[in-house]
């Protein structure tokens, strides 16, 4: 890894998550005048466009091709720009102001989550030490939701669904992330793009159904005129730069250097709300403090166990090649 690879992958890294955290102020404004359903239709179809433009542009027509992995991209496709976005976003509607910062801070909860999931899916235990960070992170995440209020507590049935729906909408950018490795011979542009059309397609059906069946307004123009500053936002560096430069970023210094950059997103969301007059409580800093400490320390013991894993490579070879060597000298 060189220099100059880990300076540009921290940079894309950082605009990355500082894009996600000024999106939820923004979108909170804007969910004001459309649905949020359509306002996520709307964003990526211009998104797609543009990225299609330039997959065309940067690799040719043969990038178009599915390669007999049409089903993992659409599966990965709407876990991203179906699940999350649809989700995430009617979730922290629902829950008026509140759910801005609910809907940031479970951005940070992102690694916590692939943790327990790939433990899950792989019935690989991760180590005490991780497991605690993990329970520090939820932690942290409950401090800011409540704000250290009882009355949050008590009438706490009235928030689950929203927050049960911004939940799933991460675990369904987690399935993405994680399933980006996958496509590792590929280019990022060319996984976004094929994700991001597929995903957005799923978006307007389903929007389109919900307005079929009476649930979900069509936006006028005149909607879409009054929100044309947030949604112009919400394309180019939310949407466009930031799913770029993500992708882009974790190939050059990795996911495990890469997440570190995740505790802008909140940090990021709590500036943005304290310029438009939120007061910010002391709750909501120690548990944003305590996220942060979790991922550090989760960080640091990865980095740890993938050290461990290089030294003993070297003397497990050996220890074969010894084997292997006796057993010949005695054949």
């Amino acid at each position: 890894m060189s220099k100059r690879h880990i300076i540009v992958g921290s940079i894309l890294c950082m605009i990355a998550c500082v894009s996600w955290g000024a999106m939820f102020p923004v979108a909170h404004r804007a969910f004001e005048h459309i649905h949020p359903f359509y306002f996520s239709v709307i964003r990526y179809t211009a998104v797609s466009v543009i990225l299609v433009a330039l997959l065309w542009w940067k690799e040719g027509f043969k990038a178009f091709r599915f390669e007999g992995r049409f089903t993992s991209l659409l599966f990965y496709g709407t876990m991203a720009f179906t699940a999350y976005n649809l989700l995430v976003f009617y979730g922290q509607q629902m829950m008026g102001e509140p759910g801005t910062i609910a809907a940031s801070i479970s951005e940070s909860l992102m690694p916590m989550i692939s943790i327990v999931l790939l433990w899950i899916t792989s019935k690989s235990r991760p180590s005490g030490r991780i497991m605690l960070s993990v329970c520090i992170a939820l932690v942290g995440a409950l401090l800011v939701i409540t704000k250290g209020d009882s009355a949050f507590v008590a009438g706490f049935g009235q928030h689950i669904v929203p927050l049960a729906l911004i939940l799933i909408g991460v675990i369904g950018w987690v399935f993405y992330s994680i399933g980006g490795a996958k496509f590792h011979d590929w280019s990022a542009l060319r996984y976004s793009t094929l994700t991001c059309v597929l995903g957005t397609f799923v978006s307007f059906a389903i929007s389109a159904a919900g307005t079929v069946a009476g649930a979900i307004p069509v936006p006028s123009v005149q909607d879409v005129f009054a929100a044309r500053y947030e949604m112009l936002f919400m394309i180019f560096l939310p949407g466009l730069a930031a799913l770029l430069g993500w992708n882009a970023g974790l190939k050059m210094i990795s996911a495990i250097n890469g997440i570190l950059f995740i505790n802008l997103v909140p940090i990021t969301t709590f500036v943005m709300m304290a310029v438009q007059g939120y007061r910010i409580s002391g709750y909501e800093v120690a548990g944003t403090a305590l996220i942060a400490i979790a991922l550090v320390w989760n960080s640091m013991e990865q980095r740890k166990s993938a050290a461990r894993v290089q030294r003993w490579k070297p003397r497990l070879a050996n220890g074969h090649l010894r084997r292997l060597k006796t057993k010949n000298e005695a054949f």
